[in-house]
């Protein structure tokens, strides 16, 4: 095997030292922790703002999230000063101990044509760039942990903000209309799996939560040609598969299912009026967090927490329901929601105005 020319080797060295040298040049200016100090301060600050948009968009659940919004931007006005100080103090040190080994450098390059006498040098230098890219590593671990904790506040305030934006997105988006003075709680995307268990050909789409019923809409492109078994044409299905009054259910379960328990499901119990008796869903978010959701829906609990009052004449109007048919006297089964007009009843078929 040839042995590598001495000079090209010790040319290489430097040439890779000189690219490390390059990236220092940023790093030590802590570039990446300034950046994503400028990342929090730009949720933060956006925060109430887009609070109030999903506010117009129609989210009303909640009624303290602009006070907790409030409440990051008041820690924040606290912290923010002190971790610029903090990345300028340490920045001027680093930037400090890069000057010495980029002075020393064109001594290094001229001495590339005699790699003896290079060599000490060189190891010097390189010692001297290992350390100063751990003390960077270090600087930048001491300011994140500055804020560590509220930045992770800040992460799960984001987070729950855009499930917020999906769920109004998708409302706005579906085949069917909410109730008047109905409200979406949550949305997730779901299979709906009709034999218990998933399998092909199940219908894809989006499963709702709202205050009063639990909607799942099919959402998604079916394959309606192929060649040689590849997809040449897909056309979009979209339409209401199942609808249930909130007040139907009975039990939710949720469970990890999939070859490695990967897969969240969630298993829908429902009690007699239901246009069916269960409800199992493979759905992409934790299943235990939407059997929370659900049996919260059931205690009414978001009510609670309501931006917006309820239409009081809307309550009235479900409390003075008749609990039997006028025309047949037949015990009215149907659940009557907020925002019907009519009910029917099912015996007789007559339309009762409410």
């Amino acid at each position: 095997m040839a042995t590598a020319n001495p000079v090209q080797q010790i040319s290489e060295e430097i040439s890779t030292l000189r690219s490390k040298i390059s990236s220092l040049q940023g790093s030590v200016q802590l570039a990446r922790a300034r950046d994503e100090v400028e990342d929090a301060q730009t949720n933060v600050k956006g925060m109430a703002q887009r609070i109030a948009g999903l506010r117009t968009r129609g989210y009303v659940f909640e009624k303290d999230l602009e006070a907790q919004a409030q409440a990051l931007v008041d820690s924040w006005a606290l912290l923010y000063p002190n971790l610029q100080v903090q990345i300028n103090q340490q920045a001027a040190a680093l930037v400090g101990s890069l000057r010495p080994i980029e002075m020393q450098m064109p001594q290094l390059a001229s001495m590339a044509g005699n790699p003896a006498i290079a060599r000490g040098l060189l190891t010097s230098l390189q010692s001297a760039v290992d350390q100063l890219e751990s003390k960077v590593s270090a600087s930048e671990a001491t300011i994140h942990g500055m804020y560590d904790q509220f930045n992770n506040q800040v992460y799960i305030s984001t987070r729950h903000l855009d499930e917020i934006d999906y769920l109004l997105a998708q409302l706005a988006e579906a085949s069917f209309q909410l109730l008047p003075t109905e409200a979406g709680i949550s949305a997730v995307k779901a299979v709906w799996c009709k034999g218990g268990k998933e399998q092909k050909g199940d219908p894809e789409g989006v499963l709702y939560l709202t205050d009063q019923r639990l909607i799942f809409e099919q959402k998604e492109e079916i394959a309606t040609k192929k060649v040689l078994f590849v997809v040449t044409e897909k056309q979009k299905v979209q339409g209401l598969q199942l609808e249930a009054p909130v007040a139907l259910v009975e039990k939710v379960d949720a469970s990890k299912q999939g070859m490695l328990k990967n897969e969240d499901h969630i298993e829908i119990r429902f009690l007699s009026g239901a246009p069916v008796q269960a409800g199992h869903f493979h759905i992409w978010k934790e299943g235990t967090a939407w059997q929370g959701l659900i049996n919260r829906a059931r205690a009414k609990d978001f009510d609670k927490g309501r931006s917006v009052a309820l239409d009081q004449a809307a309550l009235d109007k479900v409390k003075a329901a008749p609990a039997q048919c006028p025309s047949c006297g037949s015990t009215i089964t149907t659940v009557v929601l907020r925002g019907m007009d009519t009910i029917k009843c099912e015996y007789c078929g007559l339309v009762i105005r409410l």
